[in-house]
């Protein structure tokens, strides 16, 4: 063997290499080759001499031990362990591993699960559902302190979807939004204009005339000769006199006075928040129905979008086609006024044109009306009004409405009348109003998505 050639002096201060010796049966004692083909000081005996063949610099080998961590001789045997799976190793989380070493007494989890679940406790079940009504009594106690508000909302949003569709005939004809709205917007407050001229004169005129008629209405019951028996009998007229001039009265009339006020105040504060709020829908309706797609998943949005304008569609129509009757029953009738001469027709026939407005009754409670103020005026005036509006709603109901309603709603009359008849218990005048367009949203729900879902089950 050739003698090799000097190496350079060694440094005393370096520390003195730390080896072990081979396991018997390893591969570093058997020779074995490394991986490049080199005997077991290669790479491939790295696992068994970290002293003097590792690197000074601290780096760690693949177990993630230091470069001057001697191997213990019980693992010198083992072979290598790869990085990936040497730092999967190093993903367990400490707390399991030493949880594995406890036993059953010393784990406090173990402890834990052999006892009564705290679940189960009747005191906590107790606390929980108490919580539960509590909340759900909250909740439904500012439902209903805030039902007023809904109603609005809900009254708002109804009409911007009504109006929506004349909108968007502007818009196609080349028209901006803004312009659009702003006219249609222009013309419903000219027709709240318009009621209000035509119905406040002639209350106010009235409710004057019948204050300036007072006295003389009293100095007529006086000379009754039927009151003056009772008032001699029961003393009548000293026991008003005395309601009178104890104040009474006058508390009566002024609670009513601020009473009728406060309702007028009321409704003026409802009818303008019912104004902005419906300008604002009618101006982000398009947003409104994109956010709310949104909500949607992605492969059922193009069936919900054309679901969504399928019923707006018809909710629009609705409301389109319940005016435009409201506004032939308005005009017949006050056409049929002014021809019989009546007083205030205009004001008369503006009533037959709100009350139309209300599913199933709205036109015999304005017929009652106008038919009782032709009474108040002439027995002749009244019989008129009553022949003339009874075979008005006649044609109004076998003619005009099915022509009108027959590609907007698709609901049967029954199904009208009992969804009338919900609404108008639940919300009065409003669900009457509402409770139609809604029947007809949920049959399409029913027609496009239960019957075909239930004809492939």
């Amino acid at each position: 063997m050739s003698e090799q050639p000097p190496g350079p002096p060694e440094d005393d201060s370096a520390p003195a290499p730390v080896t072990t010796a081979p396991a018997p049966g390893s591969a570093a004692a058997a020779g074995a080759p490394g991986r490049d083909g080199g005997d077991g000081a290669s790479d491939g005996g790295k696992a068994t001499l970290h002293g003097g063949d590792a690197p000074a610099d601290g780096r760690a080998d693949a177990a993630g031990r230091p470069a001057h961590e001697a191997v213990p001789a019980e693992d010198a045997g083992r072979p290598a362990v790869p990085a990936d799976d040497a730092g999967r190793a190093a993903l367990v989380p400490a707390g399991d591993a030493g949880r594995a070493a406890l036993g059953p007494a010393d784990d406090p989890v173990a402890a834990l699960a052999g006892g009564r679940p705290f679940g189960k406790s009747p005191f906590v079940f107790g606390l929980t559902a108490a919580l539960g009504v509590l909340t759900a009594i909250g909740l439904a106690q500012a439902l209903v302190n805030a039902r007023s508000v809904i109603v609005l909302i809900v009254v708002a949003m109804f009409l911007a979807v009504g109006l929506n569709p004349v909108v968007e005939a502007m818009t196609r004809r080349g028209m901006g939004r803004r312009w659009a709205i702003s006219i249609v917007f222009s013309g419903v407050i000219a027709f709240f204009v318009l009621f209000g001229l035509a119905i406040v004169p002639p209350v106010s005129q009235e409710t004057a005339a019948f204050v300036s008629a007072v006295p003389g209405y009293v100095e007529e019951l006086t000379q009754n000769p039927t009151l003056r028996q009772l008032d001699a009998e029961y003393q009548l007229l000293t026991r008003i006199q005395e309601y009178i001039t104890s104040g009474g009265l006058a508390a009566t009339v002024a609670g009513g006075i601020v009473g009728a006020g406060a309702v007028v105040l009321n409704g003026i504060f409802s009818g303008f928040t019912v104004l902005v709020l419906t300008l604002y829908f009618l101006g982000s309706l398009p947003t409104i129905k994109e956010y709310l797609l949104l909500l949607v998943p992605m492969s059922r949005r193009p069936r919900t979008r054309a679901m969504g304008d399928e019923i707006l569609t018809g909710i629009g129509g609705y409301v389109a086609g319940n005016v435009l009757i409201s506004v032939i029953a308005g005009v017949l009738s006050w056409l049929f006024l002014t021809v019989a001469g009546a007083d205030y027709a205009l004001a008369l026939a503006l009533v037959i044109a709100v009350t139309d407005l209300i599913p199933l009754v709205g036109a015999t409670i304005g017929a009652v009306i106008v038919t009782g103020v032709g009474f108040l005026q002439s027995v002749p005036l009244g019989i008129a009004c009553a022949i003339f509006f009874l075979i008005y709603q006649q044609v109004e109901n076998y003619v005009i409405y099915p022509r009108v309603m027959k590609r907007s709603v698709d609901v049967t009359p029954a199904v009208t009348v009992i969804a009338a008849l919900f609404g108008g218990t639940l919300l009065g005048i409003v669900g009457a109003l509402l409770a139609i367009p809604v029947a007809a949203a949920l049959a399409l729900i029913i027609r496009e998505v239960v019957v075909p879902r239930q004809a492939r089950a």
